[in-house]
């Protein structure tokens, strides 16, 4: 029975704290949204950069030995 009373309780504390949230307006929640899409557009870019470098390396150093 301590567990479901538990649970009720972390409940309402959920939806307290909820209620103290202070949600972002539209314009925020564009701006936070195109952040996010530019830094993984950045960060895809900087990984596609380091596979391309490293196969590079990689087919110099195979090269050099023949392979």
């Amino acid at each position: 029975m301590s567990q479901i009373k538990r649970t009720g309780e972390f409940v309402q504390e959920c939806w307290v704290e909820l209620q103290r949230v202070t949600w972002p307006d539209w314009p925020q929640l564009k701006n936070a949204t195109l952040v996010v899409i530019i830094f993984c557009l950045l960060v895809s870019l900087v990984i596609w950069i380091m596979d391309i470098a490293s196969r590079f390396f990689i087919d110099v150093i195979m090269g050099i030995f023949g392979a």
